[in-house]
């Protein structure tokens, strides 16, 4: 592998509960256990400072439905708050790449279909111009780049529920390596934003 030329940082997000799941164990889709949490400041502030420095979304598919399906309905909301329309329009104007074997061509604008292995495609984008490259909330796109050692900034977002089970973002198997935490925020609710860079 060639060694990246511009020093663009792979940046994930994801939120999780207390007892360390990123979804519920009978519906995996269903993330209304998120919502009361989400609309924190806390997180809101959290998500702002990860879109502001990036110029490229990095997804899955699954999660570029979701998102791309909510999201763009958030711009000119009556009521909506200010940072969720930032970074509504953010998701809308980027360049975003979505990982999908099933998609041929991309049903939203600024979007780029790749299909071939996550540490592959974000090798192709860290090789090219550009701010930050964030991962928002695809477990297995962000699962596969902290298997290969690959992410830059982990942020996460823990929210005080237990789930009681579901899948986990850490797997065993991991390799071994240093972190240090950027910046901590408790807020109302007890969310808890952590932002923790790969010592390097």
């Amino acid at each position: 592998m060639t060694e990246q030329s511009t020093g663009r940082r792979l940046v994930t997000n994801m939120a999780l509960s207390l007892d360390g799941h990123y979804a519920a164990p009978d519906n995996p889709l269903d993330m209304s256990w998120v919502m009361p949490y989400a609309m924190t400041d806390v997180a809101r502030d959290h998500l702002t400072s990860l879109w502001e420095p990036a110029t490229t979304a990095l997804l899955g598919r699954v999660n570029a439905e979701g998102f791309l399906g909510f999201w763009p309905s958030v711009i000119g909301m009556e009521g909506a708050d200010p940072r969720d329309e930032g970074f509504a329009k953010w998701l809308v104007e980027t360049d975003k790449t979505v990982l999908s074997s099933a998609l041929d061509k991309a049903p939203w604008e600024r979007t780029t279909i790749v299909n071939k292995p996550t540490v592959e495609a974000v090798a192709d984008l860290k090789a090219t111009e550009g701010g930050d490259i964030l991962v928002l909330s695809s477990a297995s796109v962000i699962k596969a780049l902290l298997a290969a050692d690959e992410v830059d900034r982990l942020a996460l977002t823990i929210f005080p529920v237990f789930l009681g089970g579901g899948p986990r973002l850490f797997d065993d198997g991991l390799p071994t390596k240093r972190w240090t935490l950027v910046s901590q925020t408790a807020g109302e609710h007890g969310t808890l934003a952590l932002v923790y860079d790969r010592v390097r």
